[in-house]
Formats: structure tokens, C-alpha cells, sequence
């Protein structure tokens, strides 16, 4: 039990990137993106193909933040003049896009058969595998919440936010907000680049299908469940998601009235309906006078 309770963590910090990077992309500057899992996706195949190249761990890393926001912001520069729901449209169709490249071109990622044996970090001394990995991830969560937090603060953070309340008002008074726009991206979608890094080298292997549009979904739940903006916020929902995700896996351990098919899509509706109702409740507490 305090494996799984371990790997749980690992996800929610793994997560926990990918959601920080959107906080500031949604939270902080208004850009709704539902193609977040494309970032995570391109910088968890960067990831595994630089160590498979031989690249070290660290710069592995490095390269894959560096790729994910080098298309975070091709996204922003190809979607300069595109505003909520209409960029919401174009960001799922390109986390597809990307799905569809990694699945279909074998040359690249190995194509359906994804690619196997990425490395671990070293163990720490004195830890087993799973918690030196659980002590890595949240140092560095802890370094992008910090990094978030200082963003947000500075007047860069205060630009955003202002371009997130209205855009006409600061392009008004000479903001370049498309630059504005552009850092956000891209930063947010090295955060995702970061956490797909970890995602890949946690699970030692990695496919297209792990890269679907529900990534996306699951991790705007959690950026929902936080006040907007808030980085703190923003990694309490991601807990919230990753105990809901991994949680309910544990159904199966008491519910034996329904086969192995049957209970996992009872599991996912379940998730759903959670999830709608965590949103809900929570959208109310935060517009109630």
C-alpha cells in the first residue's frame, strides 16, 4: 500500500508541471489551451530519444524543455490574433496533430510500438528506487512552484494578468501583448515539457496512446479546482486529479460483481461525474458575493 501511496505522488508531481505550466498559459495570462498534453508528449519523446542518442539525464532534460517551449511558442506565433474557445479549437487539434506523428511515423518514436528501456535518474543513497524518484520530482515541483510564484509577482506576472482581464486595454497603452503571449506559452509549455520527461522516465517506456486529449482535460480540471492564477492552487487540484486517477483503480479490489471491461468504464465514468461535480462545487464558492 505505501508503494502505490508513492507512485500516486509521482504522478501528482509528474502531473504537477504539466499543470503549473498551464496555470500560467489559462491562470495567469487568459489563454485557454486544451493541447497541453502535446508539450507533455513532445517533451517525453525528446526526452527518451536523447538518452537513447546517448545523452546524459540532465541534458536529456534540458533539451526537452528547451523543444516543448520552441513549439509552445510556434503555437503562439501561428495563433497570435486567436481568443478563447477558437484557440481552445486550434490547441486540441494540434495535441492531435501531434498524437497522430508520433503514432503513424515509425522512423521517428517508434511508431505504435512507442519507445522502451529510458533510463532513471540515479538513486539517491540510502533510498529504494520508487521514493528517490518520488524526492527528485517534488524538488524540482518545488523549484517550478517557486519560479511560478516569483513570476507571478513580478511585473511581468502583473502584465499578464492584465492582458487576461482585457487585452484591447494594455495593447492601448503600448504593451506588446503578443510578446506577452508568446513568454507565456512558452513557458507553459516547457513546464509540460518537463513533467513529460519525468513522465517517461518514471514508466521507462512510452506510446502514443498515453498522449490522448483526456491528459489535457484531467490537468484543466485540476487548474479549475485552484483559484486562477494561484500556483499553490493550481498543485492542490493536481492532487486532487492524480488521487481521483490513481484512487479509483483500487475499485476493482471490492467491486466483483462486473468483469474487468465492465469496471473500467465504470471507473471512468465515476472519474467524470467527480470531477464535474469538484468543478462545479467549486466554480460556485468562487463566484458566490
Amino acid at each position: 500500500m505505501v508503494a502505490y501511496l508513492v507512485a500516486i505522488l509521482i504522478f501528482a508531481m509528474i502531473y504537477g508541471f504539466v499543470a503549473l505550466g498551464l496555470n500560467i498559459q489559462w491562470g495567469l495570462t487568459g489563454l485557454i489551451n486544451l493541447g497541453q498534453v502535446a508539450f507533455f508528449a513532445i517533451g517525453a519523446y525528446a526526452f527518451a530519444l536523447a538518452t537513447h542518442a546517448g545523452m546524459p539525464l540532465l541534458a536529456a532534460l534540458v533539451l526537452a524543455t528547451l523543444v516543448s517551449g520552441a513549439f509552445g511558442g510556434a503555437v503562439a506565433l501561428f495563433t497570435p490574433r486567436l481568443r478563447e474557445d477558437y484557440l481552445a479549437i486550434v490547441t486540441l487539434g494540434f495535441s492531435e496533430f501531434i498524437r497522430l506523428i508520433f503514432l503513424n511515423e515509425k522512423w521517428l518514436a517508434g511508431g505504435p510500438d512507442g519507445i522502451a528501456a529510458i533510463p532513471r535518474p540515479p538513486t539517491i543513497p540510502g533510498l529504494d528506487t520508487e521514493t528517490s524518484f518520488l524526492v527528485v520530482s517534488a524538488a524540482l515541483v518545488g523549484l517550478a512552484f517557486w519560479f511560478s510564484q516569483r513570476l507571478a509577482r513580478f511585473p511581468i506576472g502583473r502584465t499578464l494578468r492584465a492582458i487576461r482581464e482585457d487585452e484591447t486595454v494594455v495593447a492601448s497603452v503600448g504593451k506588446p501583448t503578443l510578446a506577452y503571449k508568446s513568454q507565456a506559452f512558452i513557458l507553459g509549455a516547457a513546464l509540460a515539457g518537463i513533467g513529460g520527461a519525468f513522465f517517461a522516465s518514471y514508466l521507462t517506456y512510452i506510446s502514443p496512446d498515453m498522449f490522448g486529449p483526456n491528459v489535457s482535460i484531467y490537468v484543466l480540471a485540476a487548474v479549475l479546482l485552484g483559484t486562477q492564477g494561484s500556483s499553490l492552487g493550481t498543485l492542490a487540484g493536481t492532487a486532487v486529479v492524480a488521487a481521483l486517477l490513481e484512487g479509483t483503480r483500487l475499485l476493482k479490489d471490492y467491486i466483483t460483481i462486473v468483469d474487468g471491461v465492465q469496471l473500467a468504464a465504470l471507473r471512468l465514468m465515476a472519474l467524470g461525474l467527480a470531477l464535474m461535480v469538484i468543478v462545479v462545487i467549486r466554480y460556485r464558492t468562487t463566484r458566490s458575493p
